[in-house]
């Protein structure tokens, strides 16, 4: 679950435009565990936004490991106030 929070967090600094702006996780659309992590692995965590529905951002994220993807997942971020 750690992995997907840290694609979650990453996506919150893409969207985020305005200093200060909060966000939340409003859903786990899909999300494919293909291994774990274990101590001392450097992970590389990247996410790309897909669509956009005025303060919904759907994103497609993965974590990898020494060329294995570990997780794909996709998640919709909301941005601003609740």
């Amino acid at each position: 679950m750690l992995l997907v929070e840290s694609v979650a967090q990453l996506s919150g600094i893409l969207t985020i435009t305005t200093e200060g702006e909060g966000g939340f996780l409003a859903s786990i659309d899909r999300a494919e565990f293909s291994g774990t992590p274990q101590v001392g692995d450097m992970l590389t965590i990247s996410a790309r936004v897909i669509k956009s529905f005025g303060r919904l951002f759907m994103v497609a994220g993965e974590v990898c490991c020494e060329g294995r993807t570990l997780l794909t997942v996709q998640l919709t971020l909301g941005v601003g106030k609740l």
